[in-house]
């Protein structure tokens, strides 16, 4: 068996599978090898499983074996695997070290390298795979590399005929499912004389 995914969110009593058997006679479930954690209960009768307790992700994919007994014979049975595996939810938005900073870039530069930004996600897998963005500045004078996080001048500024502080605004996201999430950081960039 082969039963649809889980959230890791599932709570406890959440149906995961119905186990059957063709018999002439009634048989009894039992669920035993596999399930050393305890996760999952199944109806002796019935053959319905469910969860017993919350689920930790660490201990998925898993399987366990359900064996059916005849209820007269216990020497008469069969066994079945059933493999369970587990949705990682996106728990966690990404998160900067700080959620401002303030740089000094000289006027008449080049473009150049001002920051490197590093956001965090505790999330695996896609959904702690992160981008950058600017979210608002002046994009004629600022760019980020998506995959890097490193902030980078276009122009050269004027300290005499410009503004001589800019905010820009970056975003961190995370190519969550089935939403993905944003974290930010506000970059002051102070041009000096």
């Amino acid at each position: 068996y082969q039963p649809a995914p889980l959230s890791e969110k599932a709570p406890p009593d959440t149906f995961v599978v119905h186990i059957g058997v063709l018999y002439k006679v009634p048989v009894m479930y039992s669920i035993v090898s596999g399930d050393g954690k305890g996760y999952f209960i199944i109806d002796s009768s019935t053959g319905i499983v469910k969860t017993k307790k919350n689920l930790k992700l660490e201990d998925f994919p898993l399987v366990f074996i359900v064996r059916a007994t005849d209820s007269s014979d216990v020497n008469v049975y069969n066994e079945v695997s059933v493999h369970v595996e587990l949705i990682d939810e996106n728990d966690f938005p990404p998160v900067f070290p700080s959620s401002l900073l303030e740089k000094r870039l000289e006027e008449n530069l080049p473009a150049t390298q001002i920051v490197q930004l590093k956001a965090q996600d505790s999330d695996t897998g896609r959904n702690g795979f992160l981008t950058y963005g600017i979210l608002s500045g002046d994009e004629l004078k600022f760019r980020i590399d998506e995959a890097t996080g490193i902030l980078y001048s276009t122009a050269s500024f004027d300290y005499e005929e410009e503004p001589t502080e800019y905010q820009v605004v970056i975003y961190a996201e995370d190519d969550g499912i089935p939403a993905k999430k944003r974290g930010y950081c506000t970059v002051v960039v102070k041009i000096v004389d």
